[in-house]
């Protein structure tokens, strides 16, 4: 993991040394901690607020070098109104603080208890705020030889709480979520001449220590499948295809699983179909929704989900070479439907028909939830603020929602429909893999309906969430994890005890 903030809940005591952070309501109201600096210190903070212009407004920051009483620097943020401060806005006040710290090259600091906040209680809040800075002090320096100024420098942060014990086990669950989506971003970042289909899968397997039960697939195993669909897209590049099957037995044996399927291209260049080189760098990151799968499975067996999940990628890499697919081949995948390949860079979805088929098959699960980096057509849609969801059934599509408005990790249901369904028809094999200029991201969805049955499944297309998207207090980075957060909400909500 490319994070090494270590976090502790204290019971609050004004410290004598270090930064301080503390915070102030809207008007400028001192918080407790900030209130018992002694008299010079509390003349000089609330001379500089006024000075400043600090009214104590939501995202408000006031940066003050000695100030007296011992501390070496206040940080003080603005609340706004904290008694409206919920469990999504606190996470993001962390990893603002998070941000504030690292931008003054802080090594360690102490945060104030949090004053007047009501919606959750002050063991909660300081749970979601310590999560919140968790998430955000991420860097992917695997492969720096010098220091470039933008990793990490906060390593250690002393949340304080009246009850530190509760903060603690209240913060338990939030760093599983934490190791989980920092997985996802060192998968999704790491080079695809490093993580090449066999690479990955023999990381997946090393989750084997965290409880999971973990199978890898070779392509031998999967041709026996009737797998061509997959097998195909691989067909073109040295590195093996891999599916990989993890499983979390955290309910009752009786219990049907949940599962979630992970598109898993480590490089796309697009086949013989290829893409323009102009951006073509990024396709290492073809792979994020296997990776968001991957960081979720983990982070159910550290926080010991009571459920039965399921977590399957199929890792390919999309390659050229004389043995590669062409457009117009024709493959059977595992249903036994045939499919006409006319774009060989419209991939993804020729490995998660096939990898859907194989896990509602084998494993009869209450739903299939799949990710993938699918269409660019879905980005023109939404742009990189919300995934785009496309489902057959609509409690789960609900359900959906509402986790990603909890966690921030927000979809947008999408429509489909017989009329958008025809279009991938073929003449010749029983559908075609692209279905036309319009409704891309639709045409692409409705391709993969056609292997899930009457299973109730939902699809997140996540190309404009998962890499290169917008910079929140919690994710700076190329990579953001998007999908971990989500997905274990979900879980947690509906589908444990």
């Amino acid at each position: 993991m490319n994070s090494t903030l270590k976090l502790s809940f204290d019971r609050p005591a004004l410290p004598k040394a270090g930064v301080l952070v503390a915070f102030a309501g809207e008007g400028a109201a001192l918080g407790p901690m900030a209130a018992q600096l002694d008299k010079a210190a509390h003349g000089h903070v609330t001379r500089a607020m006024k000075a400043g212009g600090f009214e104590g407004k939501k995202e408000q920051v006031l940066d003050l070098v000695a100030p007296g009483a011992g501390v070496d620097r206040l940080i003080l943020m603005g609340l706004g109104k904290p008694e409206a401060l919920a469990a999504r806005e606190l996470e993001l006040l962390g990893g603002a603080i998070a941000g504030t710290l690292q931008v003054i090259k802080a090594k360690s600091a102490t945060v104030a208890p949090l004053h007047d906040v009501t919606a959750v209680t002050p063991a909660a809040a300081a749970a979601h705020l310590a999560s919140g800075a968790a998430l955000r002090c991420y860097g992917f320096t695997t492969y720096k030889t010098k220091a470039n100024g933008k990793s990490p420098t906060l390593t250690a942060l002393s949340v304080m709480c009246p009850d530190a014990a509760a903060a603690r086990k209240a913060f338990a669950p939030f760093a599983a979520i934490r190791e989980g989506n920092h997985l996802a971003r060192d998968l999704v970042n790491e080079p695809a001449n490093v993580l090449f289909p066999v690479e990955f899968a023999a990381r997946a397997k090393a989750l084997a220590k965290a409880g999971l039960e973990v199978e890898v697939l070779t392509p031998a195993q999967m041709k026996k499948l009737g797998m061509h669909a997959l097998l195909g897209v691989a067909q073109g590049s040295e590195h093996e295809a891999r599916l990989v099957v993890m499983r979390w037995n955290g309910g009752k044996k009786t219990d049907a699983p949940l599962a979630f399927i992970g598109k898993g291209v480590t490089f796309d260049t697009g086949g013989v179909s290829i893409k323009p080189a102009a951006g073509m760098e990024d396709m290492k990151g073809d792979m994020a929704g296997a990776a968001a799968v991957t960081g979720l499975m983990l982070a159910l067996a550290r926080r010991k989900a009571k459920c039965n999940v399921v977590g399957a990628i199929g890792l390919v890499e999309n390659a050229i070479d004389g043995k590669a697919q062409r457009p117009g081949d024709i493959v059977k995948s595992m249903s036994g439907q045939t499919i006409a390949v006319l774009n060989t860079d419209a991939e993804g979805r020729l490995v998660l028909a096939d990898v859907l088929w194989y896990i509602q098959d084998r494993f009869k699960p209450r739903f299939m939830v799949n990710l993938a980096t699918l269409t660019g057509a879905m980005m023109v849609a939404l742009g990189k603020e919300f995934a785009g969801m496309f489902s057959n059934n609509d409690e789960l599509a609900t359900r959906l929602f509402a986790s990603g408005a909890a966690t921030g990790e927000k979809v947008w249901r999408m429509p489909l429909a017989p009329e958008y369904d025809k279009l991938i028809d073929h003449d010749v094999a029983d559908m075609k893999n692209i279905g036309g200029r319009f409704g891309g991201a639709i045409t692409a969805a409705q391709f993969l309906q056609r292997f899930v049955n009457n299973v109730p499944w939902a699809h997140l297309d996540v190309a404009g969430t998962a890499m290169d998207s917008t910079k929140t207090p919690l994710s700076q980075g190329w990579s953001s994890g998007w999908g971990v957060r989500l997905l274990n909400d979900l879980v947690a909500r509906h589908y444990e005890g």
